[in-house]
């Protein structure tokens, strides 16, 4: 079966999409041609929404995934829901953008805190206003106060957010593009997302993100907790 098209890749701010169901799954997953919908992974949670048929029936999205050999994308809706709809089928999906973009500005804003803490990243997770990364540190210390001034302070640079594409090889020749200890690159295809912040940041990324450092508005760094001799995980939120 041929790949989904992954829309959210190109363009973040796509809240919706036409596309035709190829496939529905036994557990109740919808494999769709093309998908504004980002899948579960990298820390990010999968998108919810809904599936909107010609007639206006609407079908809740709960969650999304990558299928079986991580090619196609499987936006969940339950065996029952997934029994009304037919392969072949044209719909349109359509995400919840109010939680998509808190996700957005949560993922762009941590990109940053791994600048402001310049430490190998061992974990993280995005939350919807809220968000972690786990730091290899050496010494402990990290005063809360200075790393919300100056994450703050880089979020005011209003920063282009951008994304370009290298190859599997020009990754390997760069390996200290990549920061994060326990995920890595999304591979596969032969080449690699880079998401770079003007300035600021560049770093192998293939979740969604804000156009401008200035769309995340107000943070602050919420709790900082010593989770073994030398790993910190620093906990941020959304001011605003």
């Amino acid at each position: 079966m041929p790949a989904t098209t992954l829309l959210f890749r190109d363009d973040a701010y796509s809240a919706s999409c036409q596309a035709t169901i190829v496939e529905i799954t036994p557990e109740g997953g919808i494999i769709t041609d093309r998908t504004v919908f980002y899948a579960q992974g990298g820390g990010q949670p999968g998108d919810v929404g809904a599936i909107v048929r010609a007639d206006g029936e609407r079908t809740a999205i709960t969650n999304t995934v990558y299928g079986a050999d991580r090619s196609q994308i499987v936006h969940l809706v339950g065996a029952e829901a997934a029994s009304r709809l037919a392969v072949g089928e044209s719909v349109e999906l359509q995400l919840d953008w109010e939680r998509r973009f808190k996700r957005m500005r949560v993922h762009t804003a941590l990109h940053l805190l791994s600048v402001v803490l310049p430490y190998p990243v061992t974990g993280g997770s995005i939350g919807d206003g809220d968000g972690r990364l786990d730091f290899d540190i050496p010494d402990a210390g990290i005063d809360k106060t200075e790393v919300t001034e100056k994450l703050n302070a880089l979020i005011a640079r209003d920063a282009p957010v951008t994304e370009r594409w290298i190859t599997d090889e020009e990754l390997d020749a760069n390996p200290g593009l990549v920061k994060t200890m326990s995920v890595k690159p999304p591979r596969g295809s032969g080449r690699v997302r880079l998401v770079e912040i003007e300035g600021i940041d560049l770093q192998p990324c293939g979740g969604t993100h804000v156009r401008h450092t200035r769309e995340i508005g107000a943070v602050a760094i919420t709790d900082i907790e010593k989770k073994g001799k030398q790993n910190r995980r620093v906990r941020m939120s959304l001011v605003d």
